[in-house]
């Protein structure tokens, strides 16, 4: 006779979101990508694992008032809230895009309490990348 393969369903057993309280990370990475249009602020573990995450779109912001500094520190501090709570002690900062919100989600990150171990700015840079379009005629 067979043996009955048990069902195993998260959602009968109530398994939703239990992670989310039990992970303690105490050193963390917080990316923020600042763009004209907007800015992202998204926390990882030191193996890139997202955590938390807001931009100033879900932050309430919307058209051109996603790409201002307080938006961006909205973002931030929303994003920082939540693994503070869950016991978030130090963290790195990478920095990239040439948007407003950068100073501003910087300045959010240290006021938070978090001691930061460095601030990096990982904006790509090309090496001479693509060929520019050729040369207009009138």
């Amino acid at each position: 006779m067979a043996k009955a393969i048990p069902n195993i369903s998260s959602r009968r057993n109530g398994c939703i979101g239990s992670r989310k309280g039990a992970r303690r990370i105490p050193k963390e990475v917080i990316h923020v990508q600042a763009s004209f249009n907007n800015t992202i602020v998204t926390v990882t573990d030191v193996r890139g694992r997202v955590v938390s995450w807001s931009s100033a779109g879900t932050s309430g912001f919307k058209g051109t008032r996603r790409g201002t500094p307080f938006a961006a520190q909205t973002a931030a501090a929303n994003a920082i809230r939540t693994v503070v709570d869950q016991g978030m002690q130090r963290a790195e900062v990478m920095i990239k895009g040439p948007g407003l919100g950068r100073d501003a989600a910087l300045r959010a990150i240290r006021r938070s309490g978090i001691l930061l171990t460095f601030v990096r700015d990982v904006t790509p840079m090309p090496h001479n990348g693509c060929r520019p379009p050729k040369k207009r005629r009138v």
